[in-house]
């Protein structure tokens, strides 16, 4: 089959593709046939040696695609079945064999795409809006980076949930992907948090969604109402540096928190819930799924060095 392969750390140059062994589903593992995996800043990360990852291995998280024969012990999935999965690496390939407890249905109305396009980032803006922060009727929360595959999503849950959103961009085609998602306010970066505190009557946003980190963090902060939550759940932008606690005290004893998907979805129960909520959402309509390109596998390296130059918008994905 054809994979990509990851040798050493270092940029998207690595990223090389490669032909491997059909893998073989071990007991409790099921062989997927891959559809479409997604692209994610999580992958950099590994990528990068951000994240300890053994090398060498085959990169990408998300996936779907078509159960195309069982390990020993699964009984939750049959031959020819729809699935999705996140969370464990092997998704830049033509084939995966992923632990059956990683993986979840892709109920009828949801194209396989569409599923590798959600699962993630999807179930992310699940836990933001629904755990990490959860957004009440009347909120008015900030979303950093909101023409982003994570921001559309991200803006159209938290307003399902009756938030008003303040949206970032960089360009004004950014801006009318952001507005066209439910955002009600979109903003450019510089001197954000000013804009925010006019637009909020100078009292703050009760939650920033903050995926880029070390750029736009001081004006996250800034951008609080008293006891407000900053949840850092990236960054793209670099990572933010250490800081004195006693600015949360100041800030008005406002909340930081550093979330990340696999705390969020510790059990099968929970990976379950969420994936169901987000392809429901899809399924009905209500989730409307962006994807801004589509590479074949062996252009993951143009695929990654386009998202990390900001160059993208909406959802990219690997086609094998």
């Amino acid at each position: 089959m054809r994979a990509i392969v990851v040798t050493e750390n270092g940029g998207p140059e690595v990223l090389t593709a490669a032909e491997r062994p059909d893998p073989e589903p071990g007991p409790g593992e099921v062989l997927i046939d891959v559809a479409a995996s997604g692209i994610n800043f999580v992958d950099v990360y590994f990528r990068t040696g951000a994240y300890a990852q053994p090398l060498p291995y085959v990169p990408g998280v998300e996936a779907a695609g078509t159960v195309a024969a069982l390990g020993e012990g699964v009984e939750e999935f049959s031959v020819g079945d729809r699935v999705a999965w996140v969370n464990v690496q092997g998704a830049h390939a033509e084939r995966a064999a992923i632990p059956a407890t990683s993986v979840v249905p892709v109920p009828d109305g949801v194209s396989l795409e569409d599923a590798a396009a959600t699962l993630l980032q999807g179930a992310t803006a699940h836990y933001l809006t629904h755990s990490t922060y959860e957004v009440q009727p009347g909120d008015t929360v900030l979303v950093h980076a909101a023409a982003g595959g994570m921001g559309l999503l991200l803006t159209q849950v938290a307003k399902s949930r009756g938030a008003r959103v303040i949206g970032t961009a960089s360009t004004p085609e950014k801006e009318k992907l952001a507005r066209d998602a439910g955002a009600d306010e979109v903003l450019g970066y510089d001197g954000f948090a000013d804009r925010v505190r006019e637009l909020t009557g100078g009292e703050g946003v009760a939650v920033a969604y903050d995926g880029v980190g070390a750029p736009t963090f001081d004006g996250s902060l800034a951008s609080l109402r008293m006891r407000g939550t900053l949840a850092l759940y990236g960054a793209a932008g670099g990572p933010v540096p250490s800081f004195d606690p006693q600015r949360l005290n100041a800030a008005g004893s406002v909340y930081l928190a550093r979330p990340s998907l696999v705390h969020y979805t510790a059990d099968r129960e929970e990976l379950l819930w969420r994936a169901s909520e987000v392809y429901g959402w899809v399924a009905a309509g209500d989730l409307r799924v962006h994807v801004g390109h589509r590479y074949d596998l062996a252009e993951a390296g143009a695929a990654y060095a386009d998202l990390e130059a900001r160059r993208t918008t909406g959802k990219l994905l690997l086609i094998p």
